[in-house]
């Protein structure tokens, strides 16, 4: 299998093979960030959690559009606006989405699964009406386009660097809205006891709301990344929610360091098998060590303790 390759080589090829491994765990991340909070936090099974993301791809997609047929002077810092609006877009619709469904739904999870579920098709649908049932690309600036040249034989993209800064930041900023701040501080209150936190002044149903706004607009987030790896469809989001939801259950529902570590360790074992096999078997092989991993802990890598 290597022999036409020199040790030199297979170096680069694996050195290569772990930064796309990265890469995937950038887009993991983002993606399970958002569900973690509103699948962690509030127990709320978000089937629709795709299609949120998909809105944020389409939004970067209108933007980008908007610029280049009526501001192309500033096309090149377009992506950065892009990125704030898919938050604030996907957010808003999670917030009206909380107020007439969700809030409706609390300590029933199946029924959330259900509802959400139905939402995610009418979303796929009003995209299929509204933006066509053709997939569509976003032309992305000149500065994200290219590599950068580690080494005479090692090469990376530049939009997987970017997504990977990305990454990083968004976070930081989740972990400093959730551990530092006054309102993250009354998220994990009601999580660990909403009828005391009710109790002492807290308002459980604003923190729900806000809460699974902030989840939303992150996925709105993730989906603005997602345009520069691949291209938006309707149904685009429903080939990443099972990826998802994995991420979020293996590292344990309710906490955001093990949605990290189980991003890292699927990602890592995933690029690490394609190096060796095809990509759909090294998948398989991935799923059936997540599998069997949670058959021995089910309650994932990381747990939180909660009072009842």
């Amino acid at each position: 299998m290597f022999g036409d390759y020199s040790i030199g080589d297979l170096g680069s090829i694996f050195v290569m093979q772990g930064f796309a491994g990265l890469i995937l765990f950038s887009v993991y991340v983002l993606m399970a960030l958002g569900l973690a909070i509103i699948f962690g936090q509030m127990g709320v099974i978000n089937m629709a959690h795709g299609e949120f993301m998909i809105l944020g791809a389409y939004v970067t997609w209108m933007t980008s559009n908007f610029f280049q047929a009526f501001l192309p002077s500033l096309f090149s810092g377009y992506f950065f606006l892009a990125m704030m609006l898919a938050f604030f877009v996907s957010g808003a619709l999670g917030m009206l989405v909380e107020w007439v469904l969700i809030r409706h739904l609390y300590k029933r999870p199946l029924d959330t699964l259900l509802a959400t579920w139905g939402l995610s098709l009418m979303l796929q649908q009003a995209y299929r009406s509204i933006f066509g049932a053709r997939e569509v690309g976003v032309e992305l600036p000149q500065w994200m386009l290219g590599s950068l040249k580690v080494t005479d034989s090692i090469e990376v993209p530049i939009n997987g660097v970017f997504v990977m800064g990305l990454t990083v930041l968004i976070t930081c900023a989740v972990a400093y809205v959730m551990f530092k701040s006054r309102w993250g501080r009354q998220v994990r209150a009601v999580v660990q006891n909403r009828i005391m936190a009710g109790a002492v002044g807290i308002n459980t149903e604003k923190v729900d709301r806000y809460t699974y706004a902030l989840g939303c607009g992150i996925a709105g987030v993730a989906g603005s990344a997602f345009t520069m790896i691949g291209s938006t469809g309707p149904t685009s989001g429903q080939l990443y929610i099972v990826d998802t939801f994995l991420v979020v259950v293996f590292g344990g529902a309710a906490s955001l360091l093990g949605t990290i570590a189980s991003a890292f360790s699927i990602s890592q074992t995933q690029s690490t098998l394609e190096f060796f096999m095809s990509g759909s078997m090294a998948k398989v092989l991935t799923l059936l060590a997540v599998v069997g991993i949670l058959m021995l802990r089910p309650q994932g890598l990381f747990t939180l303790k909660v009072r009842k």
